[in-house]
């Protein structure tokens, strides 16, 4: 994981996790879980983004 998703993760989690991913499950997963509470998807963000 670099430095720049590390940042991205923190300020905007569904940027980072797309940025990965592509549009797919685990960015709507994160893009609702970021709309629930931002904490949530910051965590989401760094475990998807992790494996």
């Amino acid at each position: 994981m670099s430095v720049l998703t590390i940042i991205l993760a923190v300020i905007f989690p569904p940027l980072a996790v797309g940025l990965r991913y592509g549009v797919s499950k685990q960015l709507f997963i994160n893009i609702l879980l970021t709309l629930i509470g931002f904490i949530p998807g910051i965590v989401h963000a760094f475990i998807v983004l992790r494996r």
